[in-house]
């Protein structure tokens, strides 16, 4: 059984760093990020790590859990938004808190998506892979990163539908700023390695795959478990994205994933965009897809509104979504089933 937390204006952000927090100098990005959130409606509390970061990390591991825990139990915060994401969130799995959760969301992506694939299935508590507090910042959001509260205020039951972004971002350009914060200039076109167009149904679950990787073989990453007890053995649609690794890294661990279980019973893969995906010796992330799709022989569909090439759309892990790429733009319509 999946349970989803419901966002309501009002509601309370706890801003905790579980992986980087803000150097000294880039902490305006923060402080602006919070107040256009107090502008749309919402309270604030940034707690200390959110202002830490040193050796690749904000703070200890035992450091980050402990606030991270504690955020969890304060009833005055309602929704966790991380500033952004890092590299070694997996050094606080092993002190987290998993026993008895409480329903409220937590938001995010890159590294953050550890945090949430291993909350959904340890708990069967719904997390939403999205944009990072950083990301909001803008005086206005494209239509895309919006949605994040369509999908956050979406209550038990109940579905949402997102589209296909019409542009993406190319490139950073940080020292170009523009009130929507990214710079969408070039065609969105989600691809897929099968010939005609084609609907996918099933739970989702998923995040940045240079990170999800790691609890292969791990209690943090059963994801049989999860299917059989949380989801009564439904498909899974799994999303992923790749931000550092090369096309044949993409590809030894999806292998590692196939030969640990994870694909099985699976409708289906989706990838996001990435800047990542360059040939290796002509070996391209294309490839990769098709390889993957003929030995696991579902479809894959690539370049999708997901990750660090923005903008991304919200994907809630454990809700059921049906994903229709036969219209004009290809749809993501999410329901909050139990």
């Amino acid at each position: 059984m999946i349970t989803y937390p419901s966002l309501k204006k009002g509601s309370t952000i706890g801003v905790t760093a579980p992986s980087s927090g803000v150097p000294g100098g880039l902490y305006e990005l923060l402080k602006l990020a919070c107040r256009r959130m107090e502008e749309r409606g919402y309270q604030t509390v940034c707690k200390d790590t959110a202002w830490t970061q040193q050796k690749a990390k904000s703070a200890e591991a035992k450091v980050r859990a402990a606030e991270f825990n504690a955020l969890l139990r304060d009833d005055s915060i309602d929704l966790i938004i991380p500033p952004w994401g890092g590299e070694l969130l997996i050094e606080i799995l092993e002190y987290l808190d998993f026993e008895a959760l409480p329903a409220k969301w937590v938001l995010g992506y890159s590294d953050v998506s550890l945090l949430l694939f291993v909350i959904t299935l340890k708990t069967g508590l719904a997390t939403a892979h999205g944009a990072n507090l950083i990301d909001l910042r803008g005086t206005s959001m494209d239509e895309t990163t919006a949605k994040w509260e369509a999908v956050l205020s979406t209550g038990a039951g109940e579905q949402v539908v997102q589209e296909a972004s019409a542009l993406y971002q190319a490139q950073w350009q940080h020292d170009k700023p523009t009130p929507v914060v990214f710079h969408l200039t070039e065609p969105t076109r989600w691809k897929s390695t099968e010939a005609a167009p084609l609907k996918l149904t099933g739970r989702l679950l998923g995040g940045c795959i240079d990170v999800i990787r790691h609890v292969v073989g791990t209690p943090y990453g059963d994801v049989r478990r999860f299917q059989r007890e949380r989801i009564q053995n439904e498909p899974i649609v799994w999303y992923l994205e790749n931000c550092e690794l090369s096309t044949a890294d993409l590809r030894r661990s999806l292998v590692q994933m196939k030969l640990a279980g994870w694909f099985e019973h699976c409708a289906g893969i989706m990838f996001g965009r990435s800047a990542a995906n360059q040939p290796v010796d002509g070996y391209t992330a294309e490839d990769v897809y098709q390889e993957l799709a003929a030995e696991l022989r579902v479809p894959i569909l690539y370049d999708i509104d997901c990750g660090h090439v923005p903008p991304q759309m919200t994907f809630v892990n454990g809700a059921r979504a049906e994903i229709d790429m036969t219209g004009e733009r290809p749809r993501v319509a999410q329901t909050f089933c139990p």
